[in-house]
């Protein structure tokens, strides 16, 4: 950001405003922590209600039932992680053929810091029996009518019991370091590390753990990978984040003179961590080790990268960015083709002029 000439600052790309949903300049993002340049993902209207005074349900197969307030929960013990959330449709207008949905380009990803209470927490305190249960439901405030069914439906996902309780799912009430926003998921929002962000429900209304397969639309319908374009065969649902990386700079058709350039950018990973990121500038020829700027083990946050490019002849090129992460997911030259668009993480690429 340029606090001299505020009107140089870059602002949140409109995808659509009913519902919002507003991408991040991700090539302008020049920090690891982004505020108010975070990207927006709605299904329905912003949802109304009173949290002057919150109480959060837990019910289903437990043995303690539970109201806690947000007295209570900002008195139990917490942490704070640093978390990278992509939207799974990032990315999804460069899938061909082309699919429908929200045309994200690559800014559908934004991170920071969270602090919140492990959902495990929640759940001992009202005596969660971990052989007995399946999964844990988590249901948002917001909801509106679905078109594909013709019926109104809250925003609801569910957890597999292994994924609910490990120590780093947690429920947030802050956001680098000061209360949720409000469109972000004030004043309870859960986080799922390493899956894409649709798991980490905005604006939690109640938490139920059940002994079944939950079935909710956007559990059974949505975030869904249909690999097929006439039917639903062999479809899986949508869950960790795909090993991706994206081009910060230089900017996609930029004109640049010859001589030395930094070609930058961020690789990210939802198992294990960045391992390492390459570059190509001739059509991937060659493949060169970029420099792992802020190396971490964590596997939560993105991991931003560099490599200085020497270019001496005038031309078009194709500059190409392919992360690798310590399972040894390397992005692919094609992507993972799906009727929805989930999960785009083909090599990342941009365009140049040389002259």
């Amino acid at each position: 950001m340029n606090p001299q000439y505020p009107f140089l600052n870059p602002f949140l790309t409109t995808r659509s405003l009913h519902p919002e949903n507003q991408e991040t300049p991700i090539q302008f993002i020049e920090n690891d922590i982004v505020n108010n340049l975070f990207y927006r993902r709605n299904h329905f209207s912003y949802p109304i209600f009173s949290y002057s005074h919150y109480w959060l349900p837990l019910s289903g197969s437990l043995i303690k039932p539970q109201l806690i307030s947000m007295q209570e929960m900002l008195r139990l013990p917490s942490k704070t992680i640093k978390v990278v959330l992509e939207c799974s449709g990032n990315k999804r207008s460069l899938f061909e053929p082309r699919v429908f949905g929200e045309q994200w380009e690559k800014g559908a990803i934004s991170q920071g810091y969270w602090t919140g209470v492990p959902l495990k927490t929640i759940l001992n305190i009202s005596g969660v029996k971990e052989e007995e249960i399946k999964e844990v439901v988590v249901e948002g405030y917001d909801y509106g009518k679905r078109s594909d069914l013709d019926k109104v439906y809250t925003y609801a996902r569910s957890l597999p019991i292994e994924k609910a309780l490990h120590p780093d799912t947690m429920i947030a009430y802050a956001y680098n370091h000061k209360p949720i926003p409000f469109q972000h998921g004030f004043p309870l929002r859960l986080i799922v590390p390493q899956w894409y962000a649709m798991a980490s429900v905005k604006w939690i209304k109640q938490i139920k753990v059940i002994d079944h397969t939950f079935k909710g639309p956007f559990q059974t319908i949505d975030y869904v990978y249909y690999p097929n374009k006439d039917d639903n065969n062999h479809s899986f649902p949508v869950t960790t984040i795909n090993v991706n990386s994206t081009i910060q700079k230089p900017l996609d058709m930029e004109v640049i003179q010859t001589g030395k350039h930094v070609i930058k950018g961020i690789a990210w990973t939802g198992k294990g961590y960045i391992k390492n990121v390459e570059i190509s500038t001739d059509q991937e020829k060659t493949w060169s080790r970029a420099r792992i700027e802020n190396p971490n083990h964590s596997g939560y946050d993105w991991t931003t990268w560099s490599y200085e490019w020497t270019v001496l002849e005038k031309g078009e090129y194709k500059i190409m960015a392919k992360a690798t992460d310590s399972y040894d997911r390397t992005q692919p030259t094609l992507p993972f083709w799906n009727r929805k668009g989930y999960g785009y993480n083909a090599i990342d690429e941009i365009n140049v002029k040389v002259e």
